[in-house]
């Protein structure tokens, strides 16, 4: 009996409760102010019925704009699932899945035998195997994509730049890339012909520039994907904004420069603290190598030398955390 009085308080309060939230739904989320806005623009007295419908327009694109924004967040946070295509892709190579994996094979034997031969122990080869084949192809990747992000980088505001000068000179946007993507550096030129040949395909150039991102996931491509959606959609001086682009990318480069002059020191210094140890021990090794094996011959040996690996490692990567700036 009890049981069922609960059940029937909770139902009646769920309803209740479902009943309010429809009530006040449009104060909540806003609609009903943004209503009272446009309504109070189109009906405010001493304004001439132009000067009302250019504030109600601007009102309707400011929507416009926000609602763009919000597509474009949704389709970024689907671009941050990294699959192996979508990593070759960023690191510029035309791979599939089986060549990268025979690729990581082969690596990771050759590694495996050097190892081997080094070594001349069978956990030697294992571990070549293992950094072979799982570590150094993850590493290729990350290499290559940190170096073709960086030449993007560099070109992308000289790219911007002839965008602006063609059309001030009156040419249209899809003839002004298709110039970048004829004349202008790697790997500008293979990204700018990508779109292109979608554009060619049919498919709208807001939409092209849209999947810039997720073959170059950077800050820098993201906003000339989102200023080229919002123009497209919205209208506006392109020009004047990809000029306005060009100059903030220009000085985000001129930031993170200074910022790695300005850090160098403590580059230098983290990289001496952290071969340190590794230096003085091979030097032990060469001078007196009984006192040093004690550390791989001993299980209270073997014990601190794993300690203090770990402690390594942890320093290592607080140093490189306190020493590394996003921009």
């Amino acid at each position: 009996m009890e049981l069922s009085r609960l059940a029937v308080g909770a139902l009646a309060a769920l309803a209740v409760g479902g009943v309010i939230y429809a009530l006040l739904y449009p104060w909540i989320s806003g609609g009903r102010r943004a209503e009272q806005r446009q309504k109070a623009l189109v009906t405010q007295p001493g304004r001439s019925a132009a000067s009302r419908q250019a504030a109600v327009s601007q009102t309707n694109r400011r929507d416009k704009i926000a609602t763009s924004l919000r597509d474009i967040e949704n389709r970024q946070r689907e671009m941050t699932k990294l699959t192996l295509e979508r990593r070759l892709m960023q690191a510029g190579l035309d791979w599939d899945k089986r060549k990268f994996y025979l690729v990581s094979v082969i690596m990771g034997l050759v590694t495996a035998i050097a190892m081997m031969v080094i070594l001349g122990h069978p956990a030697g080869a294992a571990l070549g195997l293992f950094i072979g084949t799982l570590g150094l192809p993850r590493f290729m990747l990350n290499f290559l994509k940190n170096r073709r992000i960086k030449r993007f980088i560099n070109e992308l505001p000289n790219a911007m730049d002839v965008i602006v000068r063609g059309i001030r000179s009156g040419l249209p946007l899809n003839d002004c890339m298709r110039m970048i993507a004829n004349e202008s550096q790697e790997p500008l030129k293979t990204e700018f012909r990508t779109i292109m040949e979608a554009t060619t395909l049919g498919l709208p150039i807001s939409e092209a520039v849209m999947k810039l991102y997720e073959r170059v996931p950077v800050p820098e491509a993201n906003f000339f994907a989102i200023v080229i959606n919002i123009q497209a959609k919205s209208g506006g001086n392109l020009s004047e904004v990809l000029n306005n682009l060009s100059k903030v990318i220009r000085d985000r480069k001129r930031m993170r420069g200074k910022i790695s002059a300005m850090s160098m020191e403590a580059k230098a210094s983290a990289a001496i603290i952290g071969s340190l140890p590794i230096i003085v021990g091979a030097l032990v090794y060469a001078t007196s190598p009984s006192y040093i094996s004690l550390l791989w011959t001993t299980i209270h040996g073997r014990i601190w030398m794993g300690i203090g690996a770990f402690m390594m490692i942890l320093g290592v990567l607080v140093m490189r955390k306190m020493i590394s700036f996003d921009i």
